[in-house]
This record gives structure tokens, sequence and C-alpha cells, in this order.
């Protein structure tokens, strides 16, 4: 609100009175046509990818076999899409550039079938609003073609016969002329022209009865070029290249469900040979290029614990639902569509992938050469095949599946002794050729391993031997059905129903994922960094070893103190190997990564660095390295939050109690009932995100990674994490009976 002060000259400061002016709310108006129109465009077609991926579709729907695409200037002068598809009909061209005007569809419902690109007829129209565009085009039958120019949607001038070879041509001059500000923009930036490229690329992979080519005015050769092939592989390594066409494997999956889904998926995705420090997912559903990020994290998800670190995985995938289980019309750009039962269909997907994953094993393989025991031992690593003879001319022998080298860099455990494939030979030494192995291993997979370390090789084979192979059976094909109190989630395995306590089990997977990342995390950077001493003084009053007032503080500020110093003399150990970053002045700073897409409550900060002063032995290196991973564990465990769950009993937390004197007696009884309806409304808003998004981390981050990752101990057989609550097939028969 603004205010006018009158004579301030005359007033004093405290005289000065503020009165508001009164204006008048401003008049709505009806936008102009024209106004309207360049605000959709602008949306529609956001910078030169946007049209070039509309008139790709277009080209596409014109059942077109050769594709050409031409740019300048990474699109910014000229962009010219050329196809020898059926053409535009000469009666068609006035209103070819209006806006919904489209042969795809007439009534709303035609939605429900679609299976063409484009549908809105937005596409052209906003081209014209933000650009110069030409159209060139011939049908079938027609001795010559014409030529039309477009502007702000209306044609210019009545279309000229010109010569013309099959198809359409459609040229945008000057994009963005009359968006001074997008244009300046687009004009510093320099990936343009690559974002084309590899629009173009991903199309070429996908419809690959379709030649499709694209380069630069003025350039003599194209940047992509591919040709029309049968084979699927065969144009992923025309675009992509050999290197990364030779570490792919082919995955399908389907589903004929009607009560869950029904969706036909076929791909390929790379294997733990391929390196990359990008994700490539080229991703069609019902032939049309989108995104997906729920299925891109999914997947990402089930390569983190395959590929070496900081590498990425290639996806072409492609999918097939029944029109009317998809809705195409989500996103201005068309970039992005929603799915009937999408968490299934991901679920499925993602199962696919992980157990084609697990299979591939064999596909990375070490061989090492019969040598005389030198001091420089020649070790030559290549992929096993059984078509390459040995030395003694039969093939060597298939390495078992549960043998090969494990390539996963989150799991760096070793053991590498147990996967070799061993050439008998008296003259040569096993630990001069297991050391060779183990370098050369190494150096493929990090220079800076260092989880070889014989106590966290043990402590991995603890885990190991003590799983439980009937509870990991239940882990990995469990079925999550929901919390049934703050602690205990509904499972179903088969046809059995099970009780799991999801903060023992998220305490045994953390401390299981902080032993396999060992000295290979990532960081959560602290906003501000955390004095040690105030963390642990927390902790402590929290905690109310007794109530002595002034003498309790003293002692705890002499175990705030001791504890700080000791941690501080570790920090340099702490951060090597297990991500945890404090300062010279005692300051934390920097805590792991454990879980991707997981950060842990910070409320239980104080808690964890009291856990690391007082319950770590850093005496002996094995039970130091447990008891740390063990406290970073109950850290990131799925604790209920702090704050009491407001669907439950504790709901009364949040009740205001309305204070009153004895004299008041029964005449406040009813004022109680009136009160009984106040809340703490900030307080509960914030409990119940607090449990809702602690929900939704069971469900959608903690299970998945449980199905990857956690090898449940036999201790949790009886301890109580599992209990099995019933039998459907018995419960089926007692309601048969009744």
């Amino acid at each position: 609100m603004d205010f006018e002060i009158e004579n301030p000259d005359q007033m004093d400061v405290e005289e000065l009175v503020a009165k508001p002016i009164h204006r008048e709310p401003p008049t709505i108006h009806r936008l102009d046509e024209a106004v309207v129109n360049r605000i959709a465009a602008g949306e529609v077609i956001q910078r030169p990818v946007s049209a070039v991926k509309e008139l790709l579709e277009n080209s596409i729907d014109a059942d077109s076999s050769s594709i050409s695409v031409l740019v300048k200037d990474g699109g910014l002068k000229l962009i010219q899409v050329s196809d020898d598809g059926h053409g535009i009909r000469y009666e068609d061209l006035p209103i070819l550039c209006e806006r919904h005007t489209t042969s795809k569809l007439s009534k709303f419902e035609d939605l429900l079938s679609i299976k063409s690109m484009g549908f809105r007829g937005e596409a052209l129209a906003s081209m014209t609003y933000v650009g110069h565009v030409t159209v060139t085009t011939i049908t079938k039958g027609q001795l010559h073609g014409y030529r039309a120019t477009y502007k702000d949607g209306v044609m210019e001038h009545e279309p000229k016969a010109c010569a013309a070879v099959k198809g359409t041509q459609i040229m945008i001059e000057n994009l963005f002329y009359n968006m001074s500000a997008r244009r300046k923009t687009l004009q510093n930036s320099a990936d343009d022209y690559p974002k084309i490229v590899d629009l173009i690329c991903r199309f070429a992979i996908h419809h690959i009865s379709v030649n499709f080519s694209c380069r630069k005015h003025g350039a003599a050769r194209a940047d992509v070029h591919s040709v029309a092939t049968s084979s699927r592989l065969d144009a992923i390594r025309s675009v992509y290249g050999v290197s990364v066409a030779q570490n792919l494997m082919e995955v399908e999956v389907s589903e004929d469900d009607p009560s869950s889904s029904i969706f036909e998926m076929d791909g390929f995705i790379s294997n733990s040979n391929y390196i990359a420090k990008k994700i490539t997912m080229v991703l069609f559903i019902n032939d049309r290029l989108v995104e997906c990020g729920a299925l891109k994290r999914a997947i990402e998800i089930v390569y983190a614990a395959t590929l070496p670190k900081a590498s990425k995985p290639f996806i072409y995938m492609s999918i097939k639902l029944p029109p009317e289980h998809i809705d195409v019309n989500v996103h201005p750009t068309k970039r992005e569509v929603s799915l009937l039962n999408q968490e299934v269909v991901v679920e499925k997907i993602q199962s696919a992938i992980e157990s084609k994953l697990r299979n591939s094993n064999e596909s990375r393989t070490f061989q090492e050469q019969r040598v005389d025991p030198s001091p420089s031992v020649s070790i030559s690593m290549s992929k096993e095949s059984s078509s390459h003879p040995s030395s003694s001319g039969s093939k060597s022998q298939k390495v078992p599946v549960q043998k090969m080298v494990r390539t996963d860099s989150q799991d760096p455990a070793g053991r590498l002794h147990a996967y070799l494939q061993v050439t008998p030979s008296s003259q040569l030494k096993g630990s001069s050729r297991l050391a060779s192995i183990r370098s050369a291993i190494r150096q493929r997979r990090n220079p800076r391993e260092t989880a070889d370390l014989t106590s966290i090789q043990e402590l991995i084979r603890e885990i190991d031997s003590s799983c439980h192979s009937e509870l990991l059976d239940i882990v990995r094909n469990c079925s999550y059905i929901g919390m049934a109190d703050d602690v205990f989630a509904l499972l179903q395995h088969n046809t059995h129903l099970y009780l799991a306590n999801v903060v023992n089990l998220s305490k045994e997977l953390m401390y299981q994922q902080v032993l396999r990342r060992f000295a290979h995390f990532s960081a959560i950077q602290l906003s501000d960094p955390a004095p040690l001493p105030e963390l642990i003084m927390l902790a402590l009053k929290e905690e109310e070893l007794n109530t002595e007032g002034d003498e309790n503080d003293d002692l705890k500020e002499k175990i705030a103190e001791m504890n700080t110093e000791m941690i501080k003399q570790k920090a340099e150990m702490l951060e090597e190997y297990f991500g945890i970053h404090i300062d010279q002045n005692g300051n934390l700073s920097r805590l792991p990564i454990v879980l991707d897409q997981y950060t842990p409550d910070m409320d239980r900060v104080p808690e964890f660095v009291l856990c690391l002063g007082n319950d770590v032995n850093w005496d002996d290196e094995k039970i130091c390295f447990q008891t740390i991973a063990a406290a970073i564990g109950n850290f990131y465990a799925f604790h209920p939050p702090l704050l009491p769950n407001p669907s439950g009993d504790g709901m009364q937390f949040y009740q205001r109690v309305p204070s009153r004197t004895p004299e008041e007696g029964d005449a406040s009884k009813s004022a109680d009932d009136a009160n009984k309806d106040e809340v703490e409304h900030e307080l509960l808003l914030e409990a119940e995100s607090a449990w809702a998004q602690r929900e939704w981390s069971i469900q959608h981050v903690l299970f998945p990674s449980m199905r990857l990752f956690l090898k449940p101990p036999t201790s949790m057989a009886t301890n109580g994490t599992f209990v099995k609550v019933a039998s459907l097939e018995k419960l089926y028969k007692i309601f048969e009976r009744c």
C-alpha cells in the first residue's frame, strides 16, 4: 500500500501521519488476438530445436521415407526441413498455418485413439508468429508444386506454381525476429545446433524405416546421416557408433493384465562395459519422443549398483500402450505424457532391467596370460569368448556367473582372487598373479580404490555369510502394501502377509551401504557449518542424564569438550573413508550420501555426533569401521519423526491447552469443550508433512533400494524384524468354509 506524507518540512518526525492513497482497481480488458497468438507461440516454440521437432513429427505423419534438415546459425537464421511424404493439398494451403487447423482429428474424443504425432494444429501457426515461414509442396499426380509464404498465421499471397520434388519443404527464417530478448539469449548460446543433432539422432534410431540427415548451411558433409535398415541395433551403430552398439543388450517386457496394466516394451540397455559421464535415455511411448522422470530415476537406481563410479548408462526404450491408456495432451510441447497405472509400468520395467543386468555379468571378464615368473608380470584383459581357443587348442572354460568380476563401484569389497580364471602352472605363484590382476582392475575401475582394506573385506564377508536366503527372497520379491503403524510396514510375498520393521531394515541397509561405498561417498553440504560442542550439548540435554543443575551442565560441557577433541583428531580419516568433513575449528560441514535420492532427518545430527564420540572404538581398525558404519546407519535409518503422528493419538499433542485458575472449577468444563477444536496449525502442518514424506520415502526409496542392495542377516528371522501375520490361502479356505 502506498502512503502520502503531507507537509513533511513543517512537521516533526513523531507527528508524521501516513495516509493511504486510494486507487481504483485496474481495468480488465481483452487482449488483441495478435498478442495472444504471439504469447502462445513463445510457449510452443521455445527454441530452434522445438521447431525442428514439430516439423520432423509432421514429416513422419506424412509417411515420409526420407527427411533432411538444414540449419544456419543454430536455427535462428534458417531451419529447412524437407521430406518425401504425401505433401499438402493445394486447397489446404490457405488455412495451413492458422491456429487449430489439423487433419489429425475432428472432435475431442479422437484424442482417446490418436496415433499421429501432431494433433493440436498449433505448431506451424506458432512458427509464423515468431518467424518467416515458406512452404513448398507437391502431391502425387501433380505436374508442379506450389510455394506459399506465411506471417502471423495468414498466407501472405496466393500460392505460386513452382518446380518441386515429391513431398514438402518447410523453411523458417529469422526465428524470434520479433522477440529480441529471447533472440539475444539464444545468440549467446552455442548448444542449439548440438541439441538439434541430438534430437535427429533419437528419431533416427527409432524410425529405422526413414532416412535422416542433418547438416549446417554451407557444410559439404552431414553431421547426421542414417539410412533405412531393418535392424534397430544397426541404426544405433550407424548413429551413435560401434563403441555404443557393441555394449548393448536387448531387453523386453510385456504385461497383459487389464486389472493392472497393459503394455509392451522393447529396447536396448548398456552393459557393464559401457562407460559414459552422462546418461543417454531415448524413450518413445506410442512412437512419441517423450521424457519420463519417474522411469529415468528408477533405471538410474538399478544402474547405480552396476556401473563404475561416475558412469552413466545408454538406454533406448520403446513402450506401446493402448491409445486410451495414455493422455498426450498434458504438455505445451508434447514433451511429456500421462500414463494409466504409471507406477506399475515403471516397476515392471525396472524389475526387467535389474534381472537383465544381474544375468549379464559374463559380458565383462578378465583373462590372464601364461608367462614365466618375473618382476613384471604381463597381464592382458579381454572379453571372454568361446571362439578364442586356448594355447592347448581347446576352448577356454566358461567362467560361472557367480565367479565373474564384480563391476559395482559402490561395492568395492575386493576378494578378486575368487573370480579369476586360473591356468594351472607349477611355475607361477598365486600371490604374484593376484597382485597384478588386482592392480590392473583397480586402475580400470577407480585409481583411488581403497576398499581393499582387510577389515572392510572381512566385514562384507560377514554380511554375505550371514545372509538369510528365505528373507532375501522375501525382500527381493515382496510387494509393499502400506504402513501398518509408525514402525511396521505390511508386505505381501507370494500368498503370505508380513509385518516388517522399517527402522531395523533401514538401519541394516544403511550399515551395509556404508561398507560398500567405503571411501566413495558423495556429500551433503550443510548450509551453515554446525559446531560439534553445541551439537553434543544438544544431544546430552535430550538424554537428560540427571537433574543436578549446574553440576550436570559442567559434566555435559566436559563430555562435549572431550568428544569434540577426539572427533577432531580423527577428522582426516572420517573425511577420507566416510565423507564426513570437520574443519580445524570443530565445525561439521559435510555429511555422506549413503542412499541416492534420500536425505536423513537433520534433527538427529546431534545424536549422530554424540554416537561418534561415545560409541566408536577407535583403537581396533575393524571394530572402528564397524561402529562408525553402525552410527551412520542409525542416523540414516527411517526413524519416526520426532513430532508425534497427528493421524493417531498424537493429535492431542497439537491441541492448545487453555490456562485457568483453580477457583474456576467446573465452570471451565464448557470452555474445555470449546477449545478441543483449537490446534497449533503451523506445528500440525509441519508434522503432517514430515510423516507423509517419510511414508513416501519408505515406499519409493527404501523398498526399491532394499530389493537391490539389502542382504538380511539371519538375526532378522528371530528378532521380530519380520513377522508373518497371515496366509491368504488359509484365509481363503476359512472363508470358503464359512
